[in-house]
């Protein structure tokens, strides 16, 4: 996945690391373990716990892994040491984890917004002191979504029968009930835990056992004095989040599949990488990576990666600047799944480096619909990809031929797949797979299928006011879950409209004068409309356009 690019801002850190090296050489490589270790350190909050995946009460032992090392010859394979926890299948209930369920500035603070953890449906929103709450979407009376229903003085009522619902999931009111008849201890709501952590709205998802904090992720690259979010993005994805996480952790791809997307990435640069796995738990794996032909260059230190369960991925990077100063770089990938064939991705880009030049004045819309684009450059061959793994029913062994050069982190995915899949609502492993008990739900009549975005959309009523939902479609992909984004369009909507006006009406006192003067000068701020009519059209094409397969031709 291109995102492993954060666009400008990562080309900049690695040029600025290419500079360093030239004007600070010297022999030491910076890959030792202390170096890696340094890369991803524990946070330093007191009032947090670590995160379970940094545990180290269990005590590590060696495993060889096999990884396959050249095309067409599975069997030919090359033994991987490392520290491993455990091996085998392990104990594992899918639903005592944190999801990430949105970004917390994007819930809408007048609307309930309806969201899925696999198929579990859930309806977000904020009573009436603002803070957050979540249920099953379902309301007990008749089964209506909730997340249709609207916001009442902080209750949330259904928008079937009326009946209001206080943050405790306890009905609180019932209009077709008499006065004097007490409202059924049943008619209440089944709840969920939801944390806000770091700008990002977490669910747990478990009703056996009780929340644990110290499992939500902590990100300590964001929490650092002087980092700067550069970007930060929300996408519903036509795909399965397996297949999400499978892409982003794919560095390989990138040159390839987003050959000169913005000057970050060439053809050319394609070739072989290395690999260092140096953690693998029941939590997840960790390593270095990098390319080999910037393997020997003085002070060299790799990319970070660490995935974390269910959904978690991380690309760090750590480099000393041509001042001295340490910085810090953080790609970060929250990938929620959404349902079969359905994933929800948070993207979050940012370092501690200050943006040269004019690049500190490019708008975060814009870097929003360029992520957009490098989404829509995967989609196509990654839903067909999706179509394949659920049409064969085999594992992945079976299908993929992995390189030593190029798939070891998805090679460590799909074996983590193997260890917990049979914890989870489906899955596609390395070496084993568990396909859903039930097939996922078919909206059959249009009505139904357009409820059902509906319910899922923070803009309540948008539906039908550009085009129908269509996920190959920026809008409903990105636009109408970012708050900013929507506020941008509607921008650019009002000034072209006006534009247009102003146009039409110089344009027609032009043709209506005698003076000549009067006349050019008329023309001439007709002229400047059309030009900002045009600039308009353009960027709300950024925020509305169709995903269009389209290959450069050399």
């Amino acid at each position: 996945m291109a995102l492993f690019q954060p666009f400008f801002s990562d080309t900049i850190l690695w040029k600025t690391q290419r500079q360093s090296n030239k004007s600070n050489p010297s022999p030491a490589a910076g890959r030792s373990r202390s170096t890696v270790a340094s890369l991803h350190e524990a946070p330093r909050n007191s009032n947090r716990n670590l995160n379970v995946c940094h545990s180290k009460t269990r005590k590590p032992r060696i495993k060889s892994r096999a990884v396959a090392e050249q095309v067409g010859d599975q069997n030919q394979l090359n033994q991987v040491q490392i520290k491993e926890e455990s091996e085998g299948s392990v104990k594992y209930d899918w639903t005592e984890e944190w999801y990430p369920l949105y970004l917390t500035k994007h819930v809408p603070e007048d609307a309930p917004l309806g969201l899925t953890v696999f198929d579990k449906q859930l309806v977000l929103y904020r009573d009436g002191t603002g803070e957050l709450r979540c249920f099953e979407d379902r309301c007990p009376h008749r089964l209506a979504k909730l997340s249709e229903g609207q916001l009442i003085d902080g209750r949330l009522e259904c928008l079937y029968h009326g009946w209001q619902f206080e943050g405790n999931g306890q009905c609180v009111k019932i209009p077709q009930l008499p006065s004097d008849a007490k409202i059924p201890r049943s008619a209440c709501t089944k709840t969920y835990n939801v944390i806000d952590s770091q700008g990002v709205v977490w669910v747990w998802m478990s009703h056996k056992t009780p929340p644990k904090p110290e499992k939500i992720p902590w990100f300590e690259n964001f929490s650092r004095s002087g980092f700067r979010d550069v970007s930060t993005t929300i996408h519903e994805l036509p795909y399965d989040h397996s297949i999400l996480l499978e892409n982003l952790m794919d560095p390989a791809h990138v040159p390839i599949s987003h050959d000169r997307t913005d000057f970050t990435t060439k053809r050319e640069d394609a070739g072989p990488l290395f690999f260092n796995v140096t953690e693998r738990s029941n939590r997840g794996f960790a390593g270095v990576w990098g390319s080999e032909k910037d393997k020997s260059m003085p002070n060299y230190k790799p990319d970070f990666l660490r995935f974390e369960a269910p959904c978690v991925l991380q690309n760090n990077r750590e480099l000393v600047d041509k001042n001295g100063e340490k910085q810090y770089f953080s790609g970060l990938f929250l990938c929620r799944p959404s349902g079969q064939g359905k994933s929800m991705l948070i993207a979050r880009f940012g370092n501690t480096q200050k943006p040269p030049g004019l690049l500190k004045w490019i708008p975060q819309w814009y870097f929003h619909q360029n992520a957009s684009k490098v989404l829509e450059q995967d989609m196509g061959f990654l839903s067909s990809q999706n179509e394949i793994l659920m049409k064969e029913k085999v594992p992945t062994r079976k299908l993929y031929i992995n390189l030593k050069s190029s798939d070891i982190w998805v090679f460590e995915y799909r074996k983590w797949m193997d260890k917990v899949g049979h914890g989870m609502p489906y899955h596609f492993g390395y070496s084993s797979i568990s396909l859903p008990k039930e097939a996922a739900v078919i909206e059959h009549a249009p009505a139904g299928f357009v409820a059902n975005i509906s319910a899922s959309q923070p803009a309540k009523g948008g539906i039908g006011t550009l085009h129908m939902p269509n996920l190959a479609n920026r809008y409903f992909r990105h636009v109408i879950h970012c708050k900013d984004c929507r506020s941008v369009l509607k921008a650019f909507q009002t000034w072209k409209n006006a534009l247009s006006a102003v146009a039409l009406v110089s344009t027609a006192l032009a043709i209506l004068v005698s003076a000549r003067q009067w006349k050019a000068l008329l023309l001439f701020s007709t002229s400047l409309c059309l030009v900002g009519i045009y600039s308009c059209s353009v960027a709300i094409s950024m925020h509305t356009t169709n995903f269009i397969r389209t290959h450069r031709r050399a």
